[in-house]
């Protein structure tokens, strides 16, 4: 990510920590951000099964690509956690303007739906 494009972020992010159990998202629940896992372990909780993330990882963005999006899975912290949460229209001024970022995520989502797929 650009300079610009880092400090916009760290000037607009927040930082949360949970305890073990706590649940970060309901399936459902409109989304009104994106997060960062910078520490701990969560599940991300499927009709079709459940995803693991740890540090380095984001979730909540699928909701925020759609217009009027709702969450699409619960998230669970497994562990205690702390994680980067960056607004709704912060992520879309990241994904219109910072091509790394953009890609970056890109790529992350089509791993996850083929081992998604993979797994079925």
């Amino acid at each position: 990510m650009s300079e610009v494009g880092l400090a916009r972020v760290a000037s607009r992010a927040a930082t949360f920590h949970a305890e073990e159990g706590r649940v970060l998202a309901l399936e459902g629940d409109p989304g009104a951000g994106m997060f960062i896992l910078c520490e701990g372990t969560i599940a991300v909780e499927l009709r079709s099964g459940s995803l693991e993330l740890g540090p380095g990882d984001f979730f909540g963005e699928l909701a925020l690509l759609v217009d009027d999006g709702a969450r699409v899975a619960r998230v669970r912290a497994m562990t205690p956690v702390r994680c980067v949460s960056i607004p709704r229209e912060e992520f879309l001024t990241l994904v219109e303007t910072e091509p790394s970022f953009a890609l970056h995520m890109l790529r992350e989502l089509a791993r996850r739906l083929t081992e998604a797929r993979a797994a079925v």
